[in-house]
């Protein structure tokens, strides 16, 4: 859930402030970059975010009738992050591959895609007069 949750606000905060026009103005080609990019820093996210609880079940895997706790303590702070850049390179590769790959199928098939989100009309209001 993570990975569609930060994917999606990515792509939010890609096209609010690095692409230089809006999504319906740019090309296929041009939102599957967004797509992609969107995807690898979903990945990287997701990557750092899981790493030290999935050093833990290596762990666990590795010695088998431990407890977390030991696992933990056996491992350290440092020890949970031990290996954590390879993981991002081969996390964000993949997640941004699977999203490309997933958007690229739906532009060769003319699937519809989904407008990206709005703001609703009532938070829209909130934020106008808070900001007066």
């Amino acid at each position: 859930m993570i990975k569609f949750a930060c994917f999606e606000r990515t792509v939010e905060i890609l096209y609010k402030y690095v692409v230089p026009k809006p999504r319906s103005d740019c090309t296929k080609g041009e939102q599957l970059i967004v797509t992609f990019i969107a995807g690898y820093i979903a990945g990287v996210f997701c990557a750092i975010v899981s790493h030290p609880a999935d050093s833990i079940v290596s762990k666990l895997n590795a010695n088998p009738g431990g407890g977390v706790v030991s696992a933990a303590k056996e491992l350290g702070l440092a020890g949970m992050w031990k290996g954590l850049f390879p993981r991002i390179i081969m996390i964000g590769t993949l997640t941004a591959l699977q999203w490309f790959i997933y958007d690229s199928v739906k532009v060769a098939f003319r699937l519809p895609r989904p407008p990206p989100p709005e703001m609703p009309e009532s938070l829209k209001r909130k934020l106008a007069a808070a900001e007066s």
